[in-house]
């Protein structure tokens, strides 16, 4: 079985299911797929929590509150959100690989550092093996693979990050992990009348925008 992880350096949800995902990779062959989660919002017309003001510092608190619950250390960078688009390049001109993945996550939610701007990569791109992270993260090949990576999520109906998907399966958060481990075992707990039924729920009344 083949599972796409689709994620976000900008999403701590996504930082914190990282180790789970990693430990899943034990029973099913996980594909990371990095995407812009701003354009996936806005292709869905949706936004962050954290863009809604009466949200936002409830959900940072939220957010600290559940790292440490798991006992993982988090730290905040200077400014959230933040333009994830020149790691996310980064990643993929290293091969995008877990290791690649891990570090540069950890540069922001572990070690709690700004990452906008080449220069502010430029140790975390030596320790990838990038000598010129500027150069790097302009590469039409590597600009064309993240808008690739996007494009095809969007497609698929990815609407937010971390989302762990299978088929038509999708998984969505962090907080949905255990459901997908459930999946697992369980495929046909989620194949009833039940839950066939929550997919074609009419709404039964609406709002304007």
């Amino acid at each position: 079985m083949q599972a796409n992880w689709y994620f976000d350096f900008v999403s701590p949800f996504s930082y914190m299911q990282l180790p789970r995902i990693r430990h899943l990779q034990q029973r099913v062959n996980v594909h990371p797929v990095p995407i812009v989660l701003g354009f996936a919002l806005k292709a869905h017309h949706n936004i962050a929590p954290t863009e809604v003001p009466p949200k936002r510092a409830f959900a940072y608190r939220f957010i600290q509150w559940q790292a440490e619950q798991a006992g993982l250390p988090l730290h905040f960078p200077p400014a959230h959100p933040f333009n994830s688009i020149p790691a996310l390049r980064l990643l993929l001109a290293a091969g995008g690989g877990w290791d690649a993945i891990q570090m540069i996550f950890e540069h922001f939610w572990k070690h709690g550092l700004a990452g906008d701007k080449a220069e502010q990569l430029l140790q975390l791109g030596q320790h990838l093996g990038i000598a010129n992270v500027a150069e790097a993260i302009t590469d039409p090949a590597v600009k064309a693979a993240l808008q690739h990576h996007t494009e095809q999520a969007i497609a698929a109906g990815i609407f937010g990050v971390p989302t762990i998907a299978v088929g038509q399966e999708h998984f969505w958060g962090n907080d949905a992990t255990a459901m997908f481990e459930d999946w697992l075992q369980h495929p046909q707990h989620f194949d009833t009348e039940t839950y066939r039924r929550l997919q074609h729920l009419p709404m039964g009344i609406g709002r304007s925008r």
